[in-house]
């Protein structure tokens, strides 16, 4: 959980200080006030990028050059310091007071989550989010994920290379035995993944939905083909294309909502409940494997929902046990079961709340 938090010339917040409860916490502000920029900063803190997707000029405050963020992360009886610091040079990490390696050193010291109003595209967007979000949950389940995931990126893009170039076809099976090698331990990796979160899902689901959700893991190839013959078949057609058009890196999750295809079929507010039911499931998941609490952060949860559906979502945050982190336009709709660590944002500066 984060305890203290600082951030300097991020968006509109010139220079602001935090100390967060360990359970509840809740910003508000008007429209424009600054409530999602904070929210922005804090989960930058854990992922090195924006939720946002903004670039580092549109992060960085009006004028100036840099934009740091520091945190005080704690882990039951200790405390780790986590700092960013991101300019025109690229991104520079220290975690416990030592140079990191980008992303994923913040990632594992600061592992968190965020539902936005933009969370429904995990259900209504396309297999990337998807995959994302299963290879989350695999980065912090399965020790090996990032490494396995990382060499099949770079054999992806070796033999997709060699597919642009039109090299030989016996060049191109040359690649095919390591890219192979990975492509089923990444498979492996993300099927045990799901396996170990399907019953959360569906509690999740019932819980905000009250409705049975299935979910259905699809491989990335046809399921009458084993991988290496689906790629001996589809070269050709790679050949045209210049891409590998097999393999784990277009696996996808169906989710079946009331016996339909939830991507297709159900409504923006539905879907914004799916999609929470699976960053909860993910949580959960997570926190269960790293044996310590999360960060949840919740922008304008009550967005798009009705009274009854944010009850049922602020209900599911609370019991699992993380630091939460909201913002609101109306604070009293989110009635968590203790009293909330209340902050006040206007024109980027925030103020504690008695």
């Amino acid at each position: 959980m984060i305890r203290l938090f600082r951030a300097n010339n991020f968006r509109c917040l010139e220079k602001v200080e935090l100390e967060l409860g360990p359970r509840f916490n809740v910003i508000s502000g008007a429209n424009a006030s600054g409530k999602t920029s904070l929210l922005e900063a804090l989960a930058y803190l854990g992922r090195g990028k924006s939720f946002r997707g903004a670039s580092t000029a549109k992060l960085t405050r009006h004028g100036e050059s840099e934009f740091v963020l520091f945190g005080e992360v704690g882990r039951a009886e200790s405390t780790v310091t986590v700092g960013v610091r991101n300019s025109r040079e690229g991104l520079e990490v220290r975690v416990g007071g030592e140079n990191a390696a980008g992303a994923a050193a913040l990632a594992g010291a600061l592992p968190l989550q965020v539902i936005d109003p933009e969370v429904h595209n995990l259900i209504a967007g396309g297999p990337e989010l998807r995959r994302r979000f299963l290879d989350w949950v695999a980065f912090h389940v399965e020790h090996d994920h990032l490494a396995v995931w990382r060499r099949f990126r770079r054999a992806l893009k070796q033999r997709n290379a060699a597919l642009r170039a039109r090299s030989s076809e016996a060049a191109i099976r040359s690649w095919n035995a390591e890219f192979l090698e990975l492509a089923g331990q990444l498979d492996t990796s993300r099927r045990r993944v799901l396996d170990l979160t399907i019953d959360s899902l569906k509690e999740h689901g019932l819980q905000l939905l009250d409705a049975e959700l299935g979910f259905e893991y699809q491989q990335g190839w046809g399921r009458e083909k084993e991988l290496a013959e689906a790629l001996e078949s589809s070269l050709d057609r790679e050949l045209q294309l210049g891409s590998t058009q097999s393999g784990p890196h277009r696996a996808d999750i169906k989710v079946i909502y009331d016996e339909r295809q939830a991507r297709k079929l159900v409504s923006r507010g539905q879907q914004k409940l799916l999609a929470s039911a699976m960053i909860l499931a993910a949580t959960e998941t997570a926190q269960a494997a790293l044996e310590r609490p999360l960060v949840l952060l919740l922008d304008d949860p009550a967005a798009e929902l009705d009274g009854e559906s944010i009850t049922r979502l602020v209900s599911a945050v609370a019991a699992l046990g993380c630091q939460v982190v909201a913002t609101s336009l109306a604070p009293e709709a989110l009635v968590f079961p203790e009293r909330p660590v209340m902050f006040h944002v206007e024109q980027g500066r925030i103020t504690a709340q008695a």
